[in-house]
């Protein structure tokens, strides 16, 4: 009998409907490839696999194999579909095809493969000046004078009745709260340098036992407060550990409990797409992320990889560990600290380019945009896997990690940030856009997006070219052209995804007809510009234009009314979301509704909202709209609501005025 018969197979089962045997299907797979095959590659049928992993014991004659499918678009993910073959043992003979690896080079995501970016610099020079710049270098790094931006001066600050302070001790940073009880943080790394820094660090003062599984005094986590850069203070964590809650059940992290239930170990949670790691150990360890937006299946010999390249992740006879113990050596490789087997500490070249020591040794051999390894199998063997610059393969780049799952719009677009591809993939346009037509992954965005209105239309017309002419864009858009309702995003990739301090736009392409959306009473595309009309006054140009249906049953249930304006209706939403996005529109829109005083008493009124994240962004914007410093009226954005209550008393006298003033003023 041959090896792999005598091998077994773990599958990963959360959320796995019930197995349907196909057997039809395998007699016919019989007759054409023989029975061996068929065990190996039988049709089921699997929901998207989550991280825990569970244990089917099939036949004894199976290899072992986790399993990971692509979790995107938001449909069940099937096994034609590409996904990731986590093999325990070898790869079963019939599934050891050909990848297209150089001749020259036997690996590319190895330990060894990978040189770090000081190598890069010699011949790549600009590329590694603009990338030293870029935030991906920055996303994390060890804690020093040269990236902490915090003010570790000593400084303190009043939050949920207890008090924080920010100070140095023996040379390190550190973080003290003081309630009930004291907590003190010495911070060890920095997450971020663009809008927010966040810090990584271990208790080394504090109530909390020793021991558990989630220790803050032996494992690096994230602490609960960041340092907010743009006004230079100190503000509490947010979209970390889980989804925002609103007040009176947010992480409380002066209270053991709370702490404890949301408490993010770095390593665990985030170090796999804020560092640079071989691709070797991400497979081993997390391939669950990496399946997501990979292009082609994949088949991985763990054990092999584990044996030659991390023999010290290996118990003793680990061939012969029980299923359950297999899967929990997996499950914990993703725990061990970047800071112990990392190529570098924030993101490096390699994180897309590869492995490229082989290139800096011999630059004939030219990096590949696609893993090749010994225990690395893909492709066909009359069809090598392509390792070049292709449209997959440049997008999985950035899909291994701006991809993943957050809280949906009703149109399935994420609501808040960083899955950016995931997204993408959502829409149409991905089937032949890359991520770099838009983004030059070696220059930093900015603060600001830098490109023009223009620029943006230009690049889609490459692919829409009948829309070249103003005449084809004013017809297709109805508006006059080069006008804001004429540009191609703002009515295909509107600003309604929670970026870090501003609402940015979607990276789901749909149309502003989406019926989804509509029916839902979530943001539509033409109301954020024209805030001041309503939801009939849009559906009837959307009819009009281009012919659009809705259900009015659907729009009867969802808008308590259908003539107010629709912008109002999403800032009184029961919907966090739809709130957020309604205050970035009516601020970015202020002229057409300047004269409201129901929309002006509704957006002071987002400064009490029950989400901490809702209110900071009302701030800012309301800061920025009036030129009214609310911090200087006693109110911050964290305050408990009883905290709140004085300030923002004095402070609706102080807005009322205000927008009267500007209303005035622009009625001149």
């Amino acid at each position: 009998m041959p090896k792999h018969s005598q091998q077994r197979r773990l599958e990963s089962l959360s959320d796995l409907p019930k197995r349907r045997k196909l057997w039809p299907l395998a007699i016919g797979l019989i007759i054409v490839i023989g029975l061996a095959l068929v065990v190996f590659v039988s049709t089921y049928e699997f929901e998207p696999t989550k991280r825990a992993r569970s244990v089917q014991r099939s036949s004894g004659s199976e290899p072992r194999r986790l399993v990971f499918f692509n979790q995107s678009p938001p449909v069940k993910a099937l096994p034609h579909q590409p996904h990731i073959n986590v093999w325990w043992d070898d790869v079963p003979a019939p599934l050891q095809v050909a990848t297209g690896r150089p001749n020259h080079a036997s690996s590319n995501i190895h330990p060894g493969d990978y040189i770090g970016p000081e190598a890069c610099r010699k011949c790549h020079q600009k590329n590694y000046d603009s990338w030293s710049h870029h935030p991906h270098c920055w996303m994390n790094a060890s804690a020093d004078a040269s990236t902490v931006v915090g003010d570790f001066s000593g400084t303190s600050i009043s939050f949920l009745g207890g008090k924080v302070t920010f100070f140095t001790e023996n040379g390190e940073y550190r973080m003290r709260l003081e309630r009930e009880e004291s907590r003190t943080y010495a911070v060890h790394e920095t997450i971020g340098s663009r809008f927010f820094q966040y810090y990584i660090g271990k208790q080394i003062e504090g109530p909390e036992p020793a021991g558990q599984a989630t220790d803050p005094q032996r494992f690096d986590h994230v602490l609960p407060l960041g340092f907010w850069i743009e006004p230079k203070e100190w503000v509490p964590i947010v979209n970390v550990a889980k989804e925002e809650s609103p007040d009176g059940q947010r992480m409380d992290p002066f209270d053991t409990k709370s702490y404890m239930a949301n408490f993010c170990q770095y390593a665990d949670a985030c170090d796999q797409c804020h560092t640079t790691s071989p691709l070797g150990d991400l497979l081993s360890g997390n391939a669950n992320q990496l399946a997501r937006e990979v292009p082609r299946t994949i088949q991985w010999a763990v054990s092999d990889y584990l044996e030659k390249e991390r023999p010290e992740w290996c118990p003793p006879q680990h061939r012969s560990l029980p299923d359950d113990h297999a899967i929990k050596l997996l499950n914990s490789l993703d725990a061990i600290p970047a800071s112990e087997h990392a190529v570098t500490l924030g993101i490096s070249c390699e994180s897309c380019h590869l492995g490229c020591r082989a290139h800096v040794e011999n630059p004939k051999v030219l990096p590949a945009f696609f893993p090749y390894s010994p225990y690395l199998h893909s492709g066909a063997a009359d069809e090598p896997t392509d390792l070049g610059r292709t449209h997959d393969n440049i997008n999985w780049a950035c899909g291994r990690c701006h991809s993943g799952d957050r809280p949906h719009f009703a149109g399935s677009m994420s609501t808040w940030n960083s899955t950016e591809y995931s997204d993408a993939m959502r829409g149409s346009c991905y089937s032949q856009l890359k991520c770099t037509d838009c983004h030059d992954p070696h220059v930093a965005t900015g603060r600001a997006w830098s490109s023009t209105p223009a620029q943006d239309d230009a690049r889609c017309i490459k692919c829409h070219p009948h829309y070249a002419s103003s005449e084809s864009r004013a017809a297709h858009s109805h508006h006059q052209p080069d006008s804001e309702g004429s540009r191609c995003m703002n009515c295909h990739m509107p600003r309604i995804n929670e970026g870090l301090q501003d609402i940015v736009r979607t990276h789901t392409i749909f149309s502003p007809t989406n019926a989804e959306m509509i029916h839902a009473n979530h943001p539509n595309a033409c109301n954020q510009c024209h805030t001041d009309k309503s939801i009939d006054w849009t559906i009837g140009y959307l009819g009009q234009w281009f012919n659009a249906k809705f259900d009015d049953a659907k729009l009867q249930k969802n808008y308590a009314s259908r003539t107010q304006s629709a912008a109002l209706g999403w800032l009184q939403s029961k919907n966090e979301a739809v709130r957020k996005v309604a205050v970035d529109a009516l601020i970015r829109t202020r002229s057409r509704w300047d004269q409201d005083m129901t929309i002006q008493d509704s957006l002071i009124n987002a400064l009490d909202d029950p989400y901490l994240i809702n209110r900071q962004f009302a701030m800012r914007g309301i800061n920025d709209l009036l030129g009214v410093q609310l911090q200087n009226h006693g109110y911050r954005f964290y305050m408990t609501p009883r905290e709140r209550e004085q300030p923002l008393a004095e402070l609706r006298r102080i807005l009322r005025s205000a927008f009267a003033e500007t209303s005035l003023e622009n009625g001149k």
